[in-house]
């Protein structure tokens, strides 16, 4: 390469058999517009015209539904950042970064846990002097701050540790936990070093579980440090006046260097002002109180934003970030990196389907490649200006060198004094924050529609997904948390679609189609309940009259039904093994695929549609972080966790049981009947759709009746289950 030859700071990959997936993609189409051709052609009579009237919405949706899946299978793109590069350019001029971790309930998000992620980014590979690290607390609880200043004082040791050693991860938890597995390292020195690390670490645990279980800070503690003065008029989680605490910053000359002489990075606390009077618009409103407060202390011009239960897991991420945002040619286009999100407690199986590998190896790469993945709320670098509201401008080109910093010569005293007004209830009154400037308010997904919105100002994003994940996240570990979740975010979505920032309407013209139809298959992820309900539903009841609702085997147009089962199940599955998956993990996605549209997208709609009438407000849902000790035993051995009566639960129970029902009837009629077979023959793929109904519904049957364990749904569950199946079966029986 000439010494005149630009060399870009990352590489763009197109993904490989385009034309095969394309080609296929186009035949199964073809064959889904016969199924619409037959529907329309061969109405049933009397007897089952209302089912197949019914049956035809259905494919109608699925269909429409399968196109706007396609948008991210048209044109996957993989991106290659080339750090080397970075380095030899920029080493000596690299961009502060702003980290912001966010915490809302110590309940259900235990303290080590946080501060696990914290010291995880507070040791990246990045010139400790240019980086900042928020930890915003939304319960403003006195004991998370406490294991903040513990945390404070044991990154003195862990940081210099972790890089001398090039120690990977960079959480502690998660470092002595791969020690196990791995293995101890071979250098005495280390090993040395390494126990001594261990011992502080398991200090700092039992100061900080301890004043958990006392329920607040020892006196000895709160008398060392003025920080806890600041809850003298705490009054509750929703009541409270701004609690900010810099921590760690280079203007404190006894509290900046490491054990081996080193400035550390800031590291901020912050409590917001929360008043009942006053809507704090969750997530979306600690982001933006974030903004504000670090513009005043570090203002990073490139930020990252993390949840507190998705650690670092790899220390270059910040480099890999700033190769795209820095490439002399493409990098002025981009507003944010989104990363991947990885799960590290997800099953070897991946039992409830929480690796959402599809989306993650697939869907974002396609994303990418039709002008920018989604902003997915952790794991994502910002450019500070996008954040802030500015449009995009072939003209913009970021001044790296710049420093702009209006507070440089206040005091810490005065920099927290004048931080704490940023971030106060009051603030945000007749201004554009959450509208024009910062994440947007309106809905439990504020940051799908943020990404959507910088998106539609003419800025790209990109999705990366490096081989060392860049970070780890805990998923759901029993069914009802996977439920709650998916309706969380399916109730959002749905809210956003039928919202003025609809990608249907307010992306027109603003980003590629490819783009609005792939943000309109997530959006569209709650009315799936519809089609899916009926189909677990209807088919089934109509085996009980013998009436059939699909071709026979013998006609013609059997063929393209079984084109589109087999050819859809066929590339799902190779997608999934192809991604890393297994074939019992395709398996449990399957099913949680079914059970997420019959129960969370179905309450997703009908909250949406309260909240639409006025009848209900948004709430936002935490998922837990916390797993008992029983339930851990039983997640390791793949075992369903049920454990619990909950509507979305009965309803499941109810589908698995009608079915059942319905599944043994026509095993009956086929060995005790004159025409059993023939009538199969008639109805073979309602007889298979109820068969696989039933296979796919064996931990439900076995948490119903076999299973004597906690995670087994409650008797109270199985008495309503049963009687509901059973009343709608036998009405249909005899009607």
């Amino acid at each position: 390469m000439g010494s005149g030859e630009y060399s870009p700071l990352f590489e763009t990959r197109r993904g490989r058999g385009r034309f095969i997936y394309r080609s296929f993609a186009i035949s199964l189409f073809v064959a889904i517009c016969f199924i619409w051709l037959y529907r329309v052609c061969h109405i049933n009579g009397e007897d089952g015209k209302w089912a197949w009237f019914g049956m035809l919405g259905a494919d109608l949706w699925f269909g429409f539904y399968w196109l706007l899946t396609q948008a991210f299978r048209w044109n996957l793109v993989f991106r290659q950042p080339f750090n080397n590069r970075l380095y030899q350019r920029y080493e000596n001029r690299l961009p502060k970064v702003d980290i912001f971790v966010c915490t809302a309930d110590p309940d259900i998000e235990p303290q080590m846990m946080v501060i696990n992620t914290v010291l995880s980014v507070l040791a990246y590979d990045y010139p400790t002097e240019k980086m900042s690290v928020y930890l915003s607390d939304d319960a403003g609880s006195e004991i998370t701050f406490y294991a903040l200043l513990e945390a404070s004082k044991f990154a003195k040791h862990w940081i210099p540790f972790s890089k001398r050693f090039k120690v990977e991860p960079r959480s502690p938890a998660a470092y002595f936990k791969s020690l196990v597995s791995s293995g101890y390292p071979n250098d005495p020195i280390q090993n040395k070093k390494l126990a001594a690390i261990k011992t502080l670490y398991d200090e700092m645990e039992r100061r900080i579980e301890d004043a958990i279980k006392l329920g607040g800070v020892p006196k000895e503690a709160r008398s060392k440090h003025m920080g806890f003065s600041q809850w003298d008029s705490y009054c509750s989680r929703r009541d409270h006046d701004t609690i900010l605490q810099i921590l760690l910053h280079k203007k404190d000359p006894n509290n900046s260097k490491d054990v081996e002489g080193l400035v550390l990075p800031t590291l901020v606390y912050l409590a917001r002002q929360k008043r009942p009077q006053y809507f704090h618009n969750f997530k979306a409103g600690a982001m933006n109180s974030l903004l504000r407060v670090s513009s005043n202390i570090s203002n990073g011009k490139i930020i990252l934003n993390l949840d507190c239960d998705m650690y670092s897991n790899n220390s270059q991420s910040i480099r890999d970030a700033l190769c795209f945002f820095m490439d002399e040619e493409k990098g002025h286009e981009i507003a944010y990196v989104q990363f991947s999100q990885t799960f590290e407690n997800a099953t070897k199986n991946d039992l409830y389907g929480c690796g959402l590998i599809s989306i993650a190896e697939v869907e974002f790469p396609g994303s990418d490649g039709c002008g920018g993945p989604l902003y997915i709320g952790s794991g994502c670098f910002h450019r500070r200006d996008t954040l802030m509201g500015m449009k995009f401008s072939d003209q913009y080109r970021n001044n790296w060198n710049s420093e702009d910093n209006q507070f440089e010569e206040a005091s810490l005293q005065e920099l927290e004094e004048k931080s704490k007004i940023l971030a106060s209830c009051t603030y945000e009154e007749n201004t554009q924050w959450g509208n024009e400037i910062g994440l947007k308010y309106g809905g439990p997904v504020e940051d799908v529609i943020t990404g959507l919105y910088i998106q539609c100002q003419g800025w790209k994003s990109l999705y990366y997904n490096p081989p060392r994940k860049g970070f780890l996240a805990l998923a759901p570990t029993t069914l009802p948390q996977t439920l709650v979740q998916h309706k969380r975010w399916s109730e959002g979505d749905l809210q956003i679609f039928l919202s003025k920032y609809s990608p249907a309407w307010y992306g027109f013209g603003r980003i590629s189609l490819g783009l609005q139809m792939g943000y309109c298959a997530y959006c569209l992820w709650a009315p799936n309940c519809l089609a899916t309900l009926y189909y677990s539903i209807i088919p089934s009841l109509y085996l009980l009259k013998g009436i059939s609702l699909f071709p026979k085997m013998s006609s013609p147009w059997f063929i393209p039904f079984a084109y589109v089962i087999i050819g859809e199940t066929t590339y799902n599955l190779l997608e999934f093994l192809l991604c890393g998956g297994t074939f019992q993990g395709w398996w449990n996605e399957l099913r949680i695929w079914l059970y997420k549209r019959t129960s969370s997208y179905l309450f997703a709609c009908i909250d949406t549609i309260l909240k639409l009438s006025g009848f209900s407000n948004s709430t936002f849902t935490i998922t837990a972080k916390v797993t008992e000790k029983d339930a851990s035993k039983r997640l390791e051995k793949e075992m369903m966790e049920f454990g619990t009566s909950s509507p979305m639960l009965t309803i499941l129970a109810s589908l698995a049981m009608l079915n059942l029902f319905c599944f043994l009837s026509v095993v009956k009629d086929t060995i005790l009947g004159k025409d059993g077979l023939e009538a199969c023959e008639k109805m073979v793929l309602q007889v298979l759709l109820c068969a696989f109904l039933v296979l796919i519904n064996l931990p439900i049957y076995q948490a119903l009746f076999l299973r004597k364990d906690n995670g087994k749904l409650p008797t109270s569950t199985t008495i309503k289950s049963t009687t509901l199946a059973l009343a709608v079966f036998l009405s249909f029986t005899f009607a």
